[in-house]
């Protein structure tokens, strides 16, 4: 599974890497909820694709929760994640780690990471705007 291509061929074909007009474009069904110490999650439900966003994140925080729960639907859109951390004992992290890089894939272009080749990973998540690990993920990538 090429990750990297599905970010950049949604971004392409809706000619935006924002979440938000991406999940508009596919029609999701984008739901704010306060979801007491879950940031967000993704749904697959009578033929409905379900994202649900703790109301209560800051705004950046939300478009980035939305671009991994959107990684979640394109990549692995009959997982059910909720149900296989507390029903079984399947490590869902590399389930995790995926929807992080089509997140990272999605908000962070090649054009944009490239100028910060020569940044230590801190120096790139302070001017990028995301978190450390996540930058690093990005650029090992």
């Amino acid at each position: 599974m090429d990750i990297k291509k599905r970010a950049d061929d949604l971004a392409r074909f809706f000619k935006s890497r924002n979440p938000f007009e991406i999940i508009r474009g596919l029609n999701v069904i984008l739901v704010y909820y306060p979801l007491d110490g879950v940031r967000g999650f993704y749904q697959y439900f009578q033929r409905n694709n379900i994202i649900y966003i703790d109301e209560q994140l800051p705004e950046h925080e939300k478009k980035f929760v939305l671009a991994h729960e959107l990684g979640h639907m394109m990549l692995h859109k009959g997982t059910n994640a909720i149900f296989m951390d507390t029903r079984t004992h399947f490590k869902s992290s590399r389930y995790e780690t995926e929807a992080d890089l089509f997140a990272m894939y999605l908000l962070v272009p090649d054009d944009m990471i490239a100028e910060y080749n020569d940044c230590t990973t801190e120096q790139a998540s302070r001017a990028i705007g995301y978190h450390e690990k996540l930058i690093e993920l990005r650029m090992r990538h």
